[in-house]
């Protein structure tokens, strides 16, 4: 298998695992709210167990959990100093695991990855500069680091996207932009989405389209138009969680009715989502016609895990390490063809 991305996509689907944010913190190495990335520092080999695993989930790609790992970011928590160590411990650690065997058959695609930076002001030529030298010094640790690719996700500012796309052109790997566009509809300086779309894929980038902000429902017919619009390939990379045309983001999804402890903040989003995910199936979905509509690179956002993953490898039809555990619900105490019928009575009458 090549180590080339576009190589890979021209051939089929390339799975890419995001969502390690949230993961994280769910597995208890991780602030929310301050969404800090330095696991890469304080515990690596919680990184290094997810990354193999979302590897064996079928993960094509190992990306660097440099997520919020800028300037910026370092700054609002003190450790500003920490800034390099912390994005190449995180790159050598992707690059490790990319260069594993035991993962799977094919050799994974290592990515240095940029995001939104959160300082962006459409009308502060200031803080164009300050993301730039971010956006100049992370790239260049990454390439630094041996990266294949590079990956710019959630942006929701265009030009931001666009002074992220430039900023990797000068490397010549391989790009993926991806944006993600608030409740507006629009990209927050007046952009259209695929207006956005088709101008990062005029101005060079290899792969566009969208991740996180947005569940299956609110994600997909946006990618059906930008899928029309662009010739190059397209990326969905969407959360796992059931936004409406009423809530089309997470930001503002009210809980269930039945809810008895709220969050103290006032939001579901981000800490209290988990009555509002979607399952397993409903992933699968999202990638079955994802993929039918031509779009090979294909993942899961933030609030996604390995098991996810593996449903959207297995949405297109590809087998992976970990399918040797997909379910097999023949064998279930309920639900199997040879289980007594006492037994499957108590399904039903559960």
């Amino acid at each position: 298998m090549s180590k080339n991305l576009l190589e890979r996509l021209n051939k089929g689907p390339v799975i890419c695992a995001e969502g390690f944010l949230f993961e994280i913190e769910r597995r208890g190495y991780m602030s929310s709210g301050e969404f800090v990335p330095m696991v890469s520092l304080e515990n690596p080999e919680a990184l290094e167990i997810l990354h193999k695993d979302f590897q064996h989930a079928g993960s094509d790609v190992v990306e660097a959990f440099t997520y919020n790992g800028h300037r910026e970011k370092m700054k609002v928590i003190g450790k500003e100093e920490l800034i390099e160590p912390l994005n190449r411990a995180a790159l050598k650690i992707a690059r490790k695991v990319a260069d594993l065997k035991s993962t799977g058959s094919k050799p994974n695609l290592m990515a240095g990855n940029i995001s939104n930076s959160n300082i962006w002001n459409d009308k502060d030529k200031k803080t164009h500069l300050q993301v730039e030298k971010m956006f100049n010094e992370m790239i260049g640790w990454a390439v630094d680091e041996g990266a294949d690719m590079l990956i710019g996700e959630t942006y929701y500012y265009a030009e931001e996207a666009f002074k992220a796309l430039e900023v990797m052109k000068k490397t010549k790997l391989p790009t993926v932009v991806t944006i993600a566009p608030m409740a507006e509809d629009v990209m927050r300086d007046g952009y259209g989405i695929v207006e956005t779309c088709k101008e990062l894929e005029q101005r060079g980038a290899d792969v566009v389209g969208m991740n996180c902000f947005r569940g299956p429902a609110t994600m997909l017919p946006y990618l059906e138009e930008i899928r029309k619009k662009v010739k190059c390939h397209v990326g969905a990379l969407p959360i796992p969680v059931r936004t409406n045309k009423k809530h089309t983001t997470w930001f503002n999804l009210p809980d269930r009715s039945d809810c008895a402890c709220p969050a103290p903040h006032g939001r579901t989003f981000p800490t209290a989502l988990e009555p509002l995910l979607c399952n397993r199936y409903e992933i699968g979905q999202f990638a079955k016609d994802a993929y039918k509509i031509g779009i090979n690179y294909l993942g899961v956002c933030c609030l996604g895990n390995p098991m996810l993953v593996r449903e959207v490898a297995h949405a297109v039809g590809l087998t992976v390490p970990a399918s040797k555990y997909r379910e097999k619900m023949e064998n279930h105490f309920m639900y199997g063809e040879d289980i007594p019928k006492h037994m499957k009575d108590y399904g039903n009458k559960a």
